[in-house]
């Protein structure tokens, strides 16, 4: 059984500002009601129904303006982090979509951590290209250069390994000519 709530304000993944949804009773009950995001969906609650949309019309077009403002600014920059590695380089750790909320407000730009379209956190050293989902689906792309905090050596191992192979097909090919 699904509860119908007028939704107060925005949910992402349920609903607009004015818009009457189903949801599972423990959301209903243990998040939108007490946090007066929503209330049950009643005769009464119809009639506030219009003028929430109506607001909610108002509030799209201001956010519609600073979301393509903000795109504008941040479309196609590079933004900079720099995460702790071991000596072969490889990462402690990763780096989150709140990881790169933080680093966007550090310039300025204050994101959702929900607007951060990341399948999967960042495992490596590298370039990387980040979409973000602004308010009113306005996605705008950047860059996030990953370095590391120290210098990475190089495995000496495989230089050795180079160096035999080498010698290898050296001798190999001295054998023809006998």
């Amino acid at each position: 059984m699904k509860y119908k709530v007028l939704l107060l304000e925005d949910i992402i993944n349920q609903g607009r500002k004015g818009e009457i949804v189903e949801v599972a009773p423990g959301f209903a009950r243990n998040f939108l009601l007490p946090q007066k995001k929503a209330l049950l969906a009643s005769r009464s609650t119809l009639k506030m129904r219009d003028h929430l949309q109506k607001e909610r019309a108002e509030q799209a077009l201001e956010d519609k303006k600073k979301s393509e403002k903000m795109a504008a600014e941040i479309r196609g920059m590079m933004f900079e982090t720099v995460v702790k590695v071991d000596p072969d380089g490889h990462m402690y750790g990763s780096v989150t979509p709140a990881d790169i909320v933080e680093i966007l407000n550090k310039y300025g730009h204050t994101v959702d951590k929900k607007c951060v379209l990341l399948a999967h956190p960042i495992r490596q050293i590298g370039n990387f290209q980040i979409n973000i989902r602004l308010p009113e689906e306005i996605e705008v792309s950047l860059g996030l250069a990953v370095k590391p905090d120290r210098e990475i050596k190089k495995p000496e191992k495989a230089k050795e390994t180079q160096v035999i192979e080498e010698k290898s097909e050296q001798e190999s090919e001295e054998e023809p000519k006998e």
